[in-house]
């Protein structure tokens, strides 16, 4: 079955990403490999995903340095669900993570807006089953 393998973030240090997704945000460090002087492939994951990963690229030209912490124009572009919200919100606050706003009730699920370390915008989600509103 296809399946979304990677999603590139464009970075300004490869080291400094790599310690915020991974300290920070829990993340396992799957992939570091240097490519040249310059580049490197360097991957990033929740412990345990099986399938998406993210790729940290370092921005190497203007135009891209000028994306990092915009690349999806302020909407929230990544979505990092959870099964305990509550544990991995403290986790997560203790460690710096800057969130906007104090979790909150959707018909969906439990949801608090966060800040990467470069200003990218992502979503704390734990889902409700299916067919329950959590009201």
């Amino acid at each position: 079955m296809p399946h979304l393998g990677l999603v590139t973030v464009v970075v300004r240090d490869y080291d400094e990403a790599i310690a915020f997704y991974r300290d920070a945000l829990g993340f396992e460090l799957r992939e570091d490999t240097r490519i040249d002087d310059d580049k490197r492939w360097v991957v990033v994951a929740p412990p345990g995903s099986r399938e998406t990963a993210l790729l940290l690229a370092r921005a190497a030209t203007g135009d891209q340095e000028a994306r990092i912490g915009d690349q999806t124009g302020g909407r929230v572009g990544w979505f990092l669900h959870t099964d305990a919200f509550d544990r991995d919100h403290a986790r997560m606050r203790a460690a710096g993570v800057v969130f906007e706003e104090a979790p909150r009730q959707e018909p969906y699920g439990m949801v608090a807006v966060f800040r990467d370390l470069y200003g990218n915008r992502w979503d704390l989600l734990q889902l409700h089953p299916p067919g329950d509103t959590g009201r």
